[in-house]
């Protein structure tokens, strides 16, 4: 039987509500990654465009994504409300799904990929908040984890329902169309399912969010675990360089969205049984370790010469994303004033987001300039050198996690 001081680990133990938004992730992401899984190779293939030009697209989506983010973040915080953000974004980007099937030209693939991330970016940090709200400090890893696995499971529905309609119809505007059925269905699911608690009376009403007393007031704590995140995530650039890395050792175009199924596979198996484990022991040390699967599947990547090689490193990717991502927001949620959250979570995302874009970039650029191994080797460089520095701090993260476990 469950004590008040240790955690239950039991499915059902998790809130109904982490339950409710996992699903919602489930079914916007296998419509999000049914377009994503095909969307690079079209542009390369299809329109001719470069690999440069392919991240230089997908880091500014992801960057507007996490821009987005900690405005809707701060605006949830001024108003006590998280449910009406987060369905606004699933609304946005449901209603955007067409564009994708319809667009005749790069300049309008890319305005549909916008807007789409725009939608993200609204919902993303108000979600988020919102299960930090209804979530106790004791399962705050597994219900992050279960979120990020249901996600995830999304995330190779999607490529699979990719492969499936392209190699039953050989088109991707099919593959796009099929897209847009569970975006709407996941859009029906916040609205009518989702309850929001009430605020809490103690908490205090954060008149500006985003004012430079109210980011102070996030704690050194937080920054710290912020600045972390995103030193790492320059490690970390876009998926799409996977699907790239497939298809340049001979994987068929119609098979390379199982690059996608079998890293996001993988990524789901392992994000609950991490957050588990984040709640019964160090969350830094399982960091660590998802940091050490990421420079093995670069490794793996940068040296393969065939299939085998480049499923290896993809594996290692679903990994280190399944040790690493719902473990990062439950140290947000560790470490933020609840009255915070939204404004936490939204500033963590941006400096990951922007992060994330500076990766992208510099990978596509590298790529051009010396290929996939050139990519994949320096990225595990520069990922070994930051971890050499999270070693500096963890002592200083580990003295701080008994207090950050009260809220």
């Amino acid at each position: 039987m469950a004590t008040a001081d240790k955690p239950t680990y039991r499915l059902r133990d998790v809130p109904a509500g982490v339950w409710t938004l996992g699903f919602v992730s489930l079914l916007m992401d296998v419509s999000s990654e049914t377009i994503h899984a095909l969307l690079p190779l079209y542009l390369v293939t299809v329109l001719g465009t470069s690999t440069l030009t392919v991240g230089i697209i997908e880091g500014i989506a992801e960057a507007t994504a996490s821009v987005t983010k900690i405005f809707s973040g701060a605006l949830s915080d001024w108003l006590g409300k998280r449910k009406f953000l987060a369905a606004l974004g699933y609304g946005l980007a449901a209603f955007t799904k067409p564009i994708f099937p319809l667009a005749p030209s790069v300049g309008w693939l890319v305005a549909a990929r916008f807007i789409d991330r725009v939608g993200k970016g609204i919902r993303g940090a108000p979600r988020d908040a919102l299960i930090a709200d209804i979530t106790p400090a004791r399962l705050r890893g597994a219900s992050f984890g279960l979120r990020q696995s249901l996600d995830t499971v999304g995330a190779f529905a999607g490529p699979g329902l990719a492969i499936a309609v392209m190699w039953w119809t050989g088109s991707f505007t099919a593959v796009f169309w099929a897209a847009v059925i569970p975006a709407f269905l996941s859009l029906a699911l916040i609205l009518f399912a989702v309850q929001e608690p009430e605020r809490p009376a103690e908490l205090r009403t954060v008149r500006s969010p985003l004012s430079m007393n109210e980011l102070a007031g996030l704690g050194g704590m937080y920054w710290l675990i912020v600045g972390i995140a995103t030193v790492f995530t320059l490690a970390r650039f876009s998926d799409a360089f996977l699907l790239l890395r497939a298809q340049s050792v001979g994987l068929p175009v119609a098979v390379v969205p199982a690059v996608m199924v079998v890293m996001n596979v993988v990524y789901a198996l392992a994000a609950y049984p991490a957050g588990i484990l984040s709640d019964r022991m160090d969350r830094m040390a399982i960091f660590i370790i998802g940091i050490l699967f990421l420079i093995g599947a670069d490794l793996a990547l940068g040296l393969a010469t065939g299939i085998a090689g480049v499923t290896l490193g993809v594996v290692l990717w679903g990994l280190h994303m399944g040790f690493t991502q719902g473990l990062l927001s439950a140290l947000v949620a560790d470490s933020a004033p609840p009255e915070l959250r939204g404004t936490a979570f939204g500033m963590f995302n941006l400096l990951s987001g922007l992060a994330l874009l500076a990766a992208s970039v510099v990978a596509g650029a590298l790529w051009d300039a010396t290929g996939p191994q050139g990519t994949f080797l320096a990225g595990a460089a520069f990922t070994a050198l930051a971890l050499g520095g999270l070693f500096a701090v963890r002592r200083r993260l580990l003295r701080a996690r008994p207090e950050a476990r009260e809220r």
